[in-house]
């Protein structure tokens, strides 16, 4: 596979002028539905893989090798560059190591590693920070088992809802000066907080756990922002229409008579069915 072409359009993201939303995408053929429509890049949270492998809550439950497989589905299906959500890379700074290994070859682009402290610790109810130190580390241990150089690491941090500002720009220096090629923020809420941590910092930034519209893609591209996710409503959405579907036919709606079924050219172009019957005619025949 060429994983190298695909890390290097991300590259060429963060690089730029421009801020992009990602198309969020959960298996094989979402992910070609997203690049097939022109996204720039793909996104595969944590919380939608624990959702599409397990049905459970994100919770981190889901381990590293049930998150690998999926994302070799994902990636293996097109050449949608992927930025993926490493959660907390699966343990201490050895297992970001390990998590690190399997992701890139699985194919990603890009892997947010971040400092929360996961799965929550007994006793707990409100998320924590790992300390800084430990946070470093795990940048430190990612960047060091990087075995592509154009595999993006991504320092990802909640501190601006856990600790606030002050601690935000502490850990965004910190990761910084530690070589991550980007920076991960959730919980941002304004413009002016993104402004505070650029002034801090020349890395490309990403935003996550808002609606991705802070001012409009234009004034966030001129305050670092290089991507910033909407949500997962794509898996939602798909959600929602199995659950209609399935409720209209145990109600007696015939098939015929369902109108939200995709097209069968759609269906064709999206499991590439020209493709395989090509393979059959010269492979079969």
């Amino acid at each position: 596979m060429r994983w190298t072409a695909r890390r290097q359009a991300f590259r060429a993201i963060l690089a730029g002028a421009d801020c992009v939303h990602p198309g969020s995408v959960f298996d094989p053929i979402s992910a070609r539905i997203a690049e097939g429509l022109g996204f720039e890049c793909g996104m595969f949270a944590g919380s939608i893989a624990s959702l599409t492998v397990l049905g459970a809550p994100d919770i981190v439950v889901l381990t590293l090798s049930e998150f690998a497989q999926q994302i070799g589905r994902i990636t293996r299906a097109g050449a949608l560059p992927l930025l993926v959500d490493a959660d907390h890379g699966y343990g201490n700074a050895l297992s970001v190591m390990r998590t690190v290994e399997e992701l890139e070859i699985a194919g990603v682009a890009a892997m947010t590693i971040e400092d929360t402290a996961l799965p929550t610790p007994f006793g707990t109810t409100r998320p924590s920070l790992l300390s800084q130190a430990e946070g470093l580390g795990k940048m430190r241990a990612a960047l060091a088992a990087r075995q592509d150089a154009g595999t993006v690491i991504v320092g990802r941090t909640s501190a601006l809802s856990i600790a606030g500002m002050d601690e935000t720009i502490a850990r965004a220096k910190a990761y910084d000066a530690a070589g991550v090629d980007a920076l991960f923020f959730t919980g941002v809420s304004s413009l002016e907080q993104v402004r505070a941590i650029q002034a801090v910092t020349a890395k490309p930034l990403i935003l996550g756990g808002g609606d991705g519209d802070l001012g409009g893609r234009e004034a966030m591209a001129a305050a670092g922002v290089r991507v910033a996710l909407q949500g997962h409503q794509p898996f939602m959405a798909a959600v929602q229409a199995v659950h209609d579907t399935l409720q209209a036919l145990r109600a007696g709606v015939a098939p015929k008579a369902l109108h939200n079924q995709p097209s069968a050219a759609l269906m064709k172009t999206l499991t590439k069915e020209a493709d395989y019957a090509a393979a059959a005619r010269d492979f079969l025949a």
